[in-house]
């Protein structure tokens, strides 16, 4: 989702929280919701979630069913809500496809994750991390080390061909050392055979009958040559097929049965994904259930008539410890409901736990059954292969059946052709038999000769070739390992920019709010082994540390519990705050919202919004008109939502 320009923001709400219906036209800039209890600021602030994408919001007690439109520069977004049974139905085009980031440090609510994990001094780090999809970064770094792999073993190989060409030239060398030898040698032959027949007088008949005789032995002596050259091939090949038919008889013989059945893990695996799904429902569930609870104690959810002037609304529904039930009509003690609301808590807490621990069980039973299919896919590729390779010997052996006969025919007919050149009757006869079958036999050495070089050539040239490319490979190989770097370091990058922009902030927000005796508050980064699934692994967390002074200037730690509560909203909201500016939560969504802000004075809020407006092009807060009085007069305040 791409930032919208800085123009003024329409909200029409229908239906939400306490809201009948209401209009409201936001500047950029900063917007404080001013008014007293049960005035639908919260619920505005929630109406205006909804329509950004966030499924924390709620109904109208009485509705079913209910709207949010924005008008944001020439873009207008809408949110549906429908009641469908105990449940929220959410549609609509929100302005963001995935909430998660803006619920965590941008919606900055009393319900909140981020402000409520410092208040209960959860690990800071598994709030920080929820958005970054560690999986995904982990199968990526899989796949990079194996095209990595792949990359070095391909340029060792380029390496290992570069060592053998001084060896190929070496050969090359040799050969036409020996081609030019054999050249010689033939051109010496060929001229005893000039001086031979020279001195050989008989008729050109019978002198064309020799030559031609002396040419078919060449020729049948040739095409011997090719056959036993092709047998000598087709036997090679044979022994390479019976080595690799062994080595795959061996790999097929000595697999072991896989320990589990990967169907049965793929139902396991389903079975915990359907798990999976019903705790992301009763997480989400339960998310809506305490965020309109904890509204409705406060007061913020309800939409009451004034009917007394000057009379707090609250009134109508509290009398001293107790409140009126918004289930039953009767009257409960409002520790009991703060009880109800913490054992709430507690158990989407186990949720969000037992959902991590089934999410490390899904991948660990998924690379498992990978592991085992890869396996079973191997063997199958071993026996397919195997039966290829018996079809492929059988055709071998029959080929070197077939050449084997073909050269006892070829030899047969070179006797026959030699018995025949051998009858012609001409002086000096045997002499050029022997001088013809000598440059016959040199021939077939230059013909040879002339064909390994030909080949040797081919291989320089195809090695050459390759070798050019060792360096883009080795581009490629440092592009992968800076990748995988990168990939490994990403986490450490976002945990380590978290704790500095925490504490970076958080020093200069305590300066500013000079707190008495409250020195520092910072984030330690350490390094601690837990369980993951049915392994331990070692991951980081976020310890907090708490330092203040004693009248005597002697500084000592303390602890997240013995924080005020307006120490401790401050550090909460600082804390998101982090979280906001380390995953660009600007580049989403340009609003940060501010509410049940009452746990600091007024003159703290007015410097907290102060500090936090520079972060975000639109900042809203909703404020008691008493700590509203102490902002700036220039910025934008809305009394009454309507």
């Amino acid at each position: 989702m791409s930032q919208i320009s800085k123009s003024a923001v329409r909200v029409d709400v229908r239906n939400i929280g306490g809201i009948d219906e209401a209009s409201v036209t936001l500047p950029d800039g900063v917007s404080i919701l001013t008014g007293r209890n049960a005035t639908n600021r919260t619920s505005f602030l929630q109406a205006l979630m909804a329509g950004l994408g966030s499924r924390q919001s709620s109904l109208k007690g009485d509705a079913e069913e209910g709207e949010v439109t924005l008008e944001l520069g020439d873009e207008t977004y809408t949110r549906t809500l429908q009641r469908r049974g105990d449940s929220i139905a959410f549609g609509g085009d929100p302005y963001l496809d995935d909430p998660e980031l803006a619920d965590l440090f941008a919606f900055l609510l009393e319900n909140n994750e981020a402000r409520r994990a410092v208040a209960r001094g959860d690990d800071l780090r598994e709030i920080i991390m929820r958005p970054i999809d560690t999986d995904a970064i982990d199968a990526e770094i899989r796949e990079c080390k194996r095209e990595r792999d792949d990359l070095v073993s391909e340029i060792e190989t380029l390496d290992s061909l570069e060592r053998d060409l001084p060896d190929l030239e070496a050969d090359r060398r040799e050969k036409i050392e020996e081609l030019e030898a054999a050249r010689a040698e033939l051109e010496s032959v060929r001229e005893e055979l000039d001086d031979l027949d020279a001195g050989v007088e008989e008729s050109r008949t019978r002198k064309e009958e020799m030559e031609e005789a002396f040419q078919r032995v060449r020729d049948a002596r040739s095409a011997l040559d090719d056959l036993e050259f092709d047998l000598e091939t087709e036997r090679s090949t044979l022994t390479e097929l019976q080595s690799e038919r062994e080595t795959l008889q061996e790999t097929v013989e000595e697999a072991d049965a896989p320990e589990e059945n990967p169907d049965r893990l793929a139902g396991r695996i389903d079975e915990l994904r359907r798990r999976k799904r019903s705790l992301d429902d009763d997480i989400n569930e339960l998310g809506s259930v305490i965020g309109f609870n904890e509204d409705m104690v406060d007061g913020s959810g309800i939409d009451i008539d004034d009917g007394t002037p000057g009379d707090d609304p609250t009134d109508a529904l509290t009398a001293g410890d107790q409140t009126v039930c918004w289930t039953c009509g009767s009257e409960v003690e409002t520790d009991q409901i703060e009880a109800t609301l913490d054992r709430l808590r507690e158990l989407r807490s186990d949720k969000l736990d037992e959902r991590n621990e089934i999410r490390a069980e899904i991948q660990e039973l998924t690379d498992k059954q990978s592991s085992i299919r890869e396996a079973q896919r191997e063997i199958e590729r071993a026996e397919e292969r195997l039966d290829t390779v018996e079809t492929e010997i059988e055709s071998t052996e029959s080929r070197i059946e077939e050449l084997e006969a073909q050269i006892e025919s070829k030899q047969a007919e070179i006797e026959e052709l030699e018995a025949a050149a051998e009858s012609i009757d001409v002086d000096g006869y045997d002499e050029a038999l022997e001088l013809h079958r000598e440059a016959n036999g040199i021939e077939l050495r230059i013909e040879r000769l002339e064909d390994e070089i030909e080949e040797i050539d081919d291989e320089i040239d195809e090695r050459e070739a390759a070798i050019e490319r060792r360096e883009e490979l080795k581009a490629e190989r440092e592009a992968l390992a800076d990748r995988l770097t990168e990939l490994r370091t990403r986490v450490d990058r976002i945990e380590e920019n978290a704790v500095e922009e925490f504490n970076k902030h958080m020093a200069t927000v305590l300066d500013i709010l000079e707190y008495e005796n409250l020195d520092r508050i910072w984030i330690e980064r350490r390094e601690t082994e837990v369980r993951k699934g049915r392994r331990k692994v070692t991951r980081t967390r976020f310890d907090l540390h708490i330092v203040r002074s004693s009248p005597d200037g002697t500084a000592y730690e303390d602890t997240v519990d013995h924080l005020s509560e307006s120490e401790r909203e401050v550090t909460g909201l600082v804390f998101a705050l982090a979280g906001y500016l380390v995953h660009d939560v600007h580049e989403t969504v340009p609003f940060v919202l501010l509410d049940s802000l009452e746990a600091i004075d007024s003159d703290r809020i007015a410097r907290v919004v102060d500090y936090f407006r520079t972060h975000a092009d639109y900042l809203l807060a909703a404020l008691l008109p008493e700590d509203a009085a102490a902002l700036s007069e220039e910025y934008t305040y809305v009394e009454s939502i309507d």
